[in-house]
């Protein structure tokens, strides 16, 4: 028996009410990680035969504004639209200046994607470094298959379970609970994707080392990439002392790169999938969406 969506339980240990409390923030950049991670999905968009006449960017200034313009740039005719928790300021980070017009009408008029409802179908739906700090994944993945259409296909990548793991082995040299939750296996995600109804999913993974000159520049970075929604973390704020042991721990801890520079893991992880051809289940009375119907006859299947 299928679990409906809005039961699905939260990622084991994930502390849900931190993780919405994340994704409901008020942010206008981008991390510099995510535009890198973006930039590379996109370089692989050529690998399909034909560009989508249309497509969804799931938390652009999450994922990442620059790669919203290089998008933009390579789909220079599909009709983009965006979606967002907090839309309004995700619509207003990506709008374009004005073209210069002489028509005086069009004059201070900013161009840039539609809000996508939740009627909106799209070709390929674009979801970059947002799926590790999704709580209940399998119910934004279903929301995701909903809103491509059939034959179209979704892009993503996210967090994998090797990142951070040089800090990982410093917290717990030191004694302290987790400094992030575990992030979910690359075939964990391809079976999660089936299950939602996606087909030939597609899974591949890369790791990226960063460097940095200290601990300070380290954890500036970590703050702007998310915060730690271990439910088994510090439930109180550290203490200045504390935060001064960190750094020691940190740059005491971490290997070094050639140059002396104390150097951090993260595992991307990038996935596509197709939306294929409903199924007509076999019974003697079956309910089908006219979308549906349209497109099993466009396939020529029965």
């Amino acid at each position: 028996m299928n679990t409906p969506a809005n039961a699905e339980n939260p990622v084991p240990g994930m502390d849900p009410v931190a993780a919405q409390r994340w994704l409901q923030r008020v942010a206008t950049t981008s991390p510099w990680l995510h535009e890198e991670v973006g930039s590379r999905m996109a370089d692989r968009l050529p690998w399909f035969r034909e560009p989508p006449s249309s497509w969804l960017h799931w938390e652009p200034v999450q994922g990442g504004l620059e790669v919203h313009r290089k998008l933009r740039g390579m789909l220079p005719a599909a009709s983009c639209h965006v979606a967002a928790r907090r839309l309004p300021e995700n619509l207003a980070a990506t709008r374009e200046a004005p073209e210069r017009s002489w028509n005086p009408l069009q004059w201070g008029k900013a161009s840039g994607p539609s809000a996508a409802s939740a009627d909106t179908r799209v070709r390929m739906l674009w979801a970059n470094m947002a799926l590790h700090t999704e709580p209940k994944p399998q119910t934004l993945l279903a929301q995701w298959h909903r809103q491509i259409e059939t034959d179209g296909f979704l892009m993503f990548s996210c967090l994998g379970p090797d990142s951070l793991k040089e800090l990982r082995a410093v917290y717990a040299a030191e004694g302290w609970p987790l400094p992030a939750h575990a992030f979910t296996d690359m075939h964990d995600w391809g079976d999660m994707l089936v299950h939602a109804g996606f087909a030939e999913p597609v899974m591949d993974m890369e790791r990226i080392t960063l460097t940095y000159s200290g601990a300070a520049p380290l954890l500036a970075e970590l703050r702007g990439l998310g915060r730690n929604l271990s439910d088994q973390r510090f439930r109180a704020c550290r203490s200045r002392h504390w935060h001064a042991r960190l750094c020691a721990a940190i740059e005491s801890g971490l290997p070094r790169s050639e140059d002396g520079r104390i150097s951090l893991t993260f595992e991307i992880i990038y996935g596509h999938a197709f939306k294929p051809v409903p199924r007509v289940p076999m019974a003697s009375s079956t309910s089908l969406a006219v979308d549906d119907m349209r497109a099993m006859l466009r396939s020529g299947r029965r």
